[in-house]
């Protein structure tokens, strides 16, 4: 296959590139469910022990944009081809115009901006060619990361839902999180980032 040109290519920026989970994603889908913290902080449980079999299911339900629940799901990439990570558009309501967005980055690539990037490139997708209006995400208590990826991204704190997450013997809460889509726009002007 001839090599292809992604200059002007919708998925990518400077730092990240989108794409289709592949079969092949399997390997790399284990081995990041051995990283407890960042599986608590995205699933808000301890896990049972990964297996290989798990993986593979996991990718098989959603490779190719095949996924029947709701979620579309993406393997994230560094401009090199090296996958980074995952990122998915879920809980969209079409009729209220609400969205939200779930990312892992491996443990490796953290706090390099390739989840800020990876999450730019789905807000412009959900905003501009869904025409969604409003993302809402929560991040768990003591996720220092994902809150300040929250903020750099123009994100409003809209409140705290209080206890609602039980782990490692103690209630944990969530610190719910806003965007519209004129929010978006408008810290995308300032940031010279044009649309």
């Amino acid at each position: 296959m001839r090599e292809i040109d992604y200059t002007h290519y919708f998925w990518q920026d400077d730092k990240v590139r989108l794409r289709a989970i592949q079969d092949e994603d399997w390997e790399g889908c284990y081995r990041s469910n051995f990283d407890t913290p960042a599986r608590l902080l995205l699933e808000c449980a301890i896990e049972l022990p990964p297996t290989i079999l798990g993986a593979k299911k996991f990718v098989e339900e959603n490779a190719h944009f095949s996924s029947t629940n709701g979620r579309i799901m993406f393997t994230i990439e560094n401009l090199d081809g090296d996958s980074i990570g995952g990122i998915n558009l879920n809980s969209i309501d079409e009729r209220n115009g609400t969205f939200s967005i779930g990312i892992v980055i491996d443990k490796e690539h953290r706090a390099k901006g390739y989840g800020t990037s990876a999450m730019k490139i789905l807000l412009k997708y959900a905003f501009l060619e869904r025409r969604l209006n409003k993302f809402n995400d929560c991040v768990l208590e003591g996720n220092e990361g994902s809150a300040k990826m929250m903020r750099k991204l123009g994100c409003v704190q809209e409140g705290v839902r209080r206890q609602v997450v039980y782990i490692n013997g103690k209630y944990l809460d969530f610190i719910l999180f806003g965007l519209t889509k004129d929010e978006f726009i408008e810290k995308q002007m300032e940031d010279g980032e044009l649309l």
